[in-house]
Order: structure tokens, then C-alpha cells, then sequence
């Protein structure tokens, strides 16, 4: 029989399963009051051996645990790649592909997909795809019903092939070295789970969108289209050249208003109009600008100077503001707040309003204007001039630190994937160089780490100890041990899998990985096994999510755009825990035993 304070630890974990499965309290709420609980109750009722003051350090050692700093600087580095626009090639290429072939875009969407989650978190990963997915489905390729489920497992499985891909990952392999397995390295199961994902890849490619239903005819996703005035500069290598001739080169949702024949001079102010999405595509390919040069100077200084980020942001004008009536140039702006109007989208047009000039537009209530500026200015120009913010506020990347961003990342992970030091330690140092550098502000950082991962790494790692150290671990690896010593090694690894899996669909991943690693080591100890591949089994089946929506975070980005129900992930994603599953555990026992 198990001691009580073993049997008080499993009782606890189970609790903490329980409120993070039915989800009617926030998961940092419940990780506050999990550790809380362990922190009163090892005050009051000490372990054998122990003092009331090491049960308050162990309830609160996740706080300071290297797993947690490693998660943190690998945010930040994270944020320093998206802020600065250094993945925008990735995305772009992928939307080259598509035009090109359906399928092949399909195929080298998830392949890519794969390969940045395994350096990058899954979430950024999938915000950035995201969007290239839903607007290529609007464009009239495959439904995004039918894409983003597949998407979403390629980015988990990447997720699983590298000690960094994700938090879970790192918080099972810190726990193992705890309890005295030789450190993994960055790269060191890759190999397993990229056969894998070679295994999985016909069935997410070719099975996986037969299965899900087509709901492209239901997206009511906002497409604003925006008339603007495109500015060619005295060098620019448009002059003499005419909008016909640019076509080719011009993203969807982006036009020329009147003669596409006229030809383009020094200095011209040529009509045009496009989605927010499809103006920042096309200014970047043609190297111009919807806004003038001076304004532009300027909000880069102040936003410089004030150590804060540019933005840009969709606002409404309302019946009592001040710009009723007037023309933005008439508004003076720019020149009162310090932003750009980039653009102006009129719920009714007349007929030949397109071949007007942006700057005649005479502004109605009801009208959004596209805005940039940085946003302390942008809220007061909102609320001196009674506009609404709507949706769509996006923060300007700084590519000119793209480059940056990206080598400090490579450079971090490529030397703690060489040895020369702990991911925490290189972590850490790619995170002080990306404040350094200013590819991530600091008075920002904010943005960059997310106070519910923390606070449910630091109540995983203290459950994890609790577990172990009150002997509950011990009990529960000689229960299960009894049940698996008869079973081949295969067996004995796809059965902790499946158990782990089980957990992680419908609880958190990182309390099924705390709970789970203890688990196997006592098991690998008690059979005389390695204990490399049982905590594998763990980290592995931590990842395989994919079955339930309330699994992980990117499982629930994708509801809501795909329009999807409970049993659209049970009836894709089953089969591919079956697949990855079976591949995983004979996998391990080639490679460990």
C-alpha cells in the first residue's frame, strides 16, 4: 500500500487533471493552487526527514528550475524571429507553391511545417501559417476544413523531434536528468521521429483532408479593401514602366484603380487598393510606399526614441468625429499625432470612386482608415478624434534585424546541439542578445512570455517531485511493472505511450509529462530496462495531442477557423496516435535496445 503522503500526491495530481480536463477555471489558477497545496501541506506534514522549510523550497523550485529558464529565453528568442519578420520568406514561398499546384502545396506545407517546429514553438509556428491557409482557402485552394488539422499535426510532430521543439519536451528531459539520466542533447531522438513523420506523412498528405468536412463556403473572415495612394520615388525602378507590365508581380487582392497603360513617372501618385494584407505584399515587392516619406521618418523616430514598437492598426470613424467631411490631407494628421493614414475603406463606393485619388476621398461615418504609428500615439489620435479600434491591430516587423534574429537563433541552438554547452545556458545567452541587438524590446517582453506557461511549468515540476520524492512514483512503476514484465519491449513502450497520450488528451501535457517521467524511470529501474527509451515514450506520447481539441493550445487556434467539432479531431487524429504510436515504439527499441 502506498504511504499516505504518496497517496495525498496522487490525489492531488488527479484533482489537478481533473479541473484542467473540464476547464471551468483558468490553468494558471489551478497551477497557483497546486502549488499552494503542496506548499501548505509539506509545511504542516514535512516528508519523512525533511524540515517544514524544504517542502516550501520544493513546492516553489519550479520557479528557478533550469527547464523553466530555458523556456523562457527560447520565448523570447521566439518573439525576436516573429517581431522582426525573420520567417515572412517562409510564408511567402509557401504561397508561391500553392498557386503553382494544390497538392504540392499541401505536401511542402507540411514538410515545412515539420521542420521550423522543431526549433521554433509549435504555437508561433502555426499563428504565422495560419493566416497563409485560411487566405489561400478564400483564394479558392483546398478549404482550410481541410487543411489546418493536417497542418496542426505536422507542426506537433515536429514539435516532438528536438529537446527545444517544445515546453513539454524540455520539462521531461530536465526531470529525467534529475533523477540521474545522462543529459539529451538538442538532436538526439530526431532521427526516431523523422522516420516517423516519413510514416505519417501519406496519411496527414493524402488520408487526412478526405476525412475532415468542407466548410469553405462558411468562413465570414473580414476583407477590408483599402483605396491607398502608391508613391514611387525618383529612383525607383518603376519609372517608366506601367501598372500592366506589374501585373504578374502583384499579390491577390491587390489592383491598379484606372488605365493600367499610363506610364510610370519620378514621383508618382498612382491610385490602387487591396487588402491589408495584400498592400504590405505588394509595397514590399514593389519597394514603395502608401504614406509619405516624412511621415514614415518620423514615426520612426518617435517610436525609437520612446523605445516602443510601430503598429498598424484598423479604426472607424463615428458620427461625432472631428474628420467628417474633410479629405485626410485636409485632417492634418499627420502632422497633429504623428501617424499615417495608409489607407481609407468606404462601405459604399460609387462607381468611379476607385479612380479617384486617394486623397479626395471625402471621410463619411463608418469609414476605416488603416493606420501606422506607434500605438500610445495611434490611441491618442483615437481618442481625440473619436475613432473606434477595431480588430487587426498588427505590429510593423523590423526586418532590417530579420538576419539577426535568425542567426542568433541558429547560433543558440547549434551550440547546445553541438555540446559546448546546456540548452539553458545558450538559451539564455540568444535571449540577452536578442535585447541586446533590440531584435526584442525589453520593455516589451511581456508579449514574448506567456504567464500561464510559467506558472503550469513550475506547478508541473513541483507535482513531478511530489510524485517522486513522497513514493507514489515508486508504487505506481511496480504496479504497472507487474502488468508489463511478461510484455516485449515494444509493448512495454507503446503501453506507457498510450498511457501518457491518454493523459495529454484531456489535461495538460506538461502535468502528464511530470507525472509520466517519474513513471517510467521507476519502471525501467524495476525491469532491468534502459530508462533512455521509457522516458521517450513519455516525451513522445506528451506530443501525440491530436485526438481531442482541449489536447494543446494549437488544437483550439484551429477550431474556431476551420469550423470544426469534437469529432473531426477524434476521427483524424485517433488513427494517427494509432500510427505514430506503433512506428515510435518499435523505433525506440531499434535504436535503444
Amino acid at each position: 500500500m502506498p504511504s499516505l503522503h504518496a497517496l495525498a500526491a496522487m490525489i492531488l495530481t488527479i484533482s489537478m487533471f481533473v479541473a484542467f480536463a473540464r476547464g471551468r477555471v483558468a490553468t494558471e489558477i489551478v497551477s497557483l493552487v497546486t502549488i499552494a497545496l503542496i506548499a501548505l501541506g509539506l509545511y504542516f506534514f514535512p516528508l519523512d526527514g525533511q524540515h517544514q522549510t524544504d517542502g516550501l523550497a520544493l513546492a516553489f523550485s519550479g520557479f528557478g528550475h533550469p527547464a523553466l529558464i530555458t523556456i523562457c529565453a527560447l520565448m523570447v528568442m521566439g518573439r525576436g524571429l516573429v517581431v522582426t519578420g525573420a520567417l515572412e520568406p517562409v510564408t511567402r514561398l509557401l504561397a508561391s507553391v500553392w498557386k503553382i499546384n494544390t497538392q504540392l502545396g499541401m505536401l511542402v506545407s507540411l514538410l515545412l511545417a515539420m521542420v521550423l517546429s522543431t526549433m521554433v514553438n509549435d504555437t508561433p509556428v502555426l499563428v504565422l501559417l495560419l493566416p497563409v491557409f485560411v487566405g489561400l482557402a478564400e483564394k479558392g485552394a483546398m478549404a482550410a476544413s481541410k487543411t489546418l488539422i493536417p497542418l496542426n499535426a505536422a507542426v506537433l510532430i515536429g514539435g516532438m523531434a528536438t529537446t527545444i521543439g517544445t515546453s513539454t519536451n524540455l520539462l521531461v528531459v530536465s526531470i529525467a536528468a534529475d533523477l540521474g539520466m545522462a543529459p539529451m542533447r538538442v538532436f538526439d531522438f530526431t532521427p526516431i521521429v523523422a522516420v516517423a513523420a516519413l510514416v505519417a506523412l501519406p496519411y496527414l498528405w493524402l488520408v487526412m483532408p478526405r476525412l475532415l468536412p468542407d466548410n469553405g463556403t462558411n468562413f465570414t473572415r473580414n476583407r477590408r479593401t483599402f483605396a491607398a495612394t502608391l508613391r514611387v520615388d525618383d529612383d525607383s525602378d518603376l519609372v517608366g514602366q506601367t501598372p500592366r507590365d506589374l501585373q504578374t508581380r502583384l499579390p491577390d487582392g491587390f489592383a491598379f484603380e484606372g488605365s493600367l497603360d499610363r506610364q510610370i513617372t519620378a514621383n508618382s501618385r498612382l491610385p490602387v487598393s487591396g487588402t491589408h494584407t495584400a498592400l504590405e505584399d505588394a509595397l514590399r515587392t514593389l519597394k514603395a510606399r502608401v504614406a509619405p516619406a516624412w511621415v514614415i521618418e518620423r514615426i520612426g523616430a518617435a517610436a525609437k526614441s520612446k523605445g516602443s514598437d510601430v503598429v498598424v492598426v484598423e479604426m472607424a470613424l463615428t458620427a461625432e468625429s472631428r474628420l467628417v467631411g474633410l479629405t485626410i490631407p485636409s485632417s492634418g494628421v499627420a502632422g497633429q499625432f504623428g501617424v499615417a493614414v495608409l489607407g481609407i475603406h468606404q462601405q459604399q463606393r460609387g462607381p468611379d470612386q476607385g479612380r479617384h485619388e486617394y486623397s479626395e476621398l471625402q471621410l463619411r461615418p463608418g469609414d476605416v482608415l488603416l493606420v501606422m504609428g506607434p500605438l500610445a500615439e495611434i490611441e491618442e489620435f483615437a481618442e481625440s478624434d473619436r475613432l473606434l479600434l477595431l480588430e487587426g491591430v498588427t505590429e510593423v516587423p523590423r526586418r532590417s534585424k530579420a538576419l539577426l534574429a535568425a542567426v542568433i537563433m541558429f547560433g543558440s541552438v547549434a551550440t547546445a546541439s553541438m555540446g559546448l554547452w546546456p540548452i539553458a545556458v545558450s538559451a539564455l545567452a540568444g535571449a540577452i542578445l536578442m535585447f541586446v541587438t533590440g531584435c526584442v524590446k525589453f520593455n516589451r517582453v511581456g508579449r514574448a512570455l506567456s504567464a500561464n506557461v510559467i506558472v503550469l511549468v513550475a506547478a508541473s515540476i513541483a507535482i513531478g517531485r511530489v510524485i517522486l520524492e513522497s513514493g507514489a512514483a515508486a508504487w505506481l512503476g511496480g504496479v504497472m511493472s507487474a502488468g508489463l514484465q511478461h510484455l516485449p519491449p515494444a509493448m512495454i513502450l507503446a503501453c506507457v505511450m498510450l498511457f501518457v497520450t491518454l493523459l495529454t488528451n484531456f489535461a495538460s501535457n506538461a502535468a502528464a509529462a511530470t507525472v509520466g517521467t517519474p513513471i517510467a524511470f521507476n519502471i525501467a529501474q524495476t525491469l532491468g530496462l534502459p530508462p533512455e527509451p521509457l522516458v521517450l515514450a513519455v516525451l513522445f506520447g506528451c506530443n501525440l495531442c491530436y485526438a481531442t481539441p482541449i489536447a494543446y493550445q494549437t488544437n483550439m487556434l484551429i477550431m474556431d477557423e476551420g469550423r470544426y467539432n469534437f469529432s473531426d479531431y477524434m476521427r483524424t487524429g485517433v488513427p494517427l496516435v494509432a500510427l505514430m504510436a506503433t512506428t515510435l515504439s518499435l523505433m525506440l527499441v531499434f535504436f535503444y535496445m
